[in-house]
């Protein structure tokens, strides 16, 4: 059972509504430890630039460099006295259409719970108002001793929170080089024929469709070396490199089309295979035929 990481409440108005917060991701990433030519475990460890030798954490300060090899020793206390007020509460300030906002300033989703009984009214109220609105709630939240712009909106059955960049966190467009800053004209024939591409790749999103590859090889080749098993790496596939556009637009379209002339034929062959009678429910009938005769 997983377990919250953070309680508090969410209040809008005078309302508040105790809730626990759960991880709502679980990264499956392949973790490697660093190992010494003889196999051994390499550990890192904390050393004075000065005298090369180690320092116990406890006697760490943090620094801040004005100028190279200059430093400001900061105090733990004086940043104690500039942190947030953490005050268990995620204090809604606006409600907005989730379209205004950009995926850019996401950036990690929590799940919401009530805390208890009592709490699950309101809970339940503000997810369906909401979802009937079609709005989120826009506030701040403090955990871990850092600040974040949060977003409160209704996930499946409840509600989720994610948290979210401040807007001078986001890089303009204009700040990076080679970003054209007027949009670029287009022949409408190139047009059309990306439009058909774009239409016979649309589908409806299931993100169980889409795996780890590169995720599942590493898994596989661990496994096979823990048995004393050597796998060969599939060879990547190399694309053929079209000039021109008008000509790589022509094949994307085909490929596209035998794409969407498989997966029908397979969907169609999963069609038949679920409304064909299987042989035991045929033998079955049989069998209850016979005895009714």
């Amino acid at each position: 059972m997983a377990r919250s990481i953070w309680t508090g409440s969410i209040s809008f108005g005078l309302v508040s509504i105790p809730v626990r917060v759960f991880s709502a991701v679980r990264e499956h990433d392949v973790r490697f430890h660093q190992l010494a030519p003889d196999g051994s475990r390499i550990h890192l460890a904390r050393v004075s630039e000065k005298t090369g030798r180690k320092v116990e954490f406890k006697n760490i300060k943090k620094g801040y460099e004005t100028s190279k090899g200059k430093w400001l020793v900061i105090e733990p206390d004086e940043l104690k006295k500039l942190a947030p007020k953490s005050t268990k509460a995620i204090e809604i300030e606006d409600f907005v259409a989730l379209e205004d906002i950009d995926p850019i300033y996401f950036e990690r989703t929590y799940h919401l719970a009530p805390q208890n009984d009592s709490a699950a009214r309101a809970y339940a109220l503000l997810a369906a108002v909401m979802s009937d609105k079609q709005r989120i709630g826009i506030g701040k939240v403090v955990m871990r001793e850092k600040q974040y712009l949060a977003a409160i909106r209704p996930f499946g059955k409840g509600l989720a929170m994610s948290t979210m960049l401040f807007a001078d966190e986001v890089i303009a467009p204009s700040e990076i080089d080679g970003i054209p800053a007027r949009k670029a004209s287009v022949a409408d024939r190139e047009k059309k024929m990306a439009a058909q591409i774009v239409d016979s790749l649309a589908s409806d999103w299931d993100p169980k469709r889409y795996k780890d590859d590169y995720e599942n090889q590493v898994q596989r080749l661990l496994k096979a070396k823990a048995k004393g098993k050597q796998i060969e790496a599939p060879e990547p596939e190399e694309s053929a490199t079209v000039l021109d556009l008008t000509e790589a637009l022509r094949a994307s379209l085909e490929s596209a089309g035998r794409k969407t002339k498989r997966s029908a034929t397979r969907k169609s062959a999963r069609t038949a295979k679920r409304a064909a009678p299987s042989k035991r429910s045929t033998a079955k009938r049989r069998t209850a035929k016979r005895r009714s005769a």
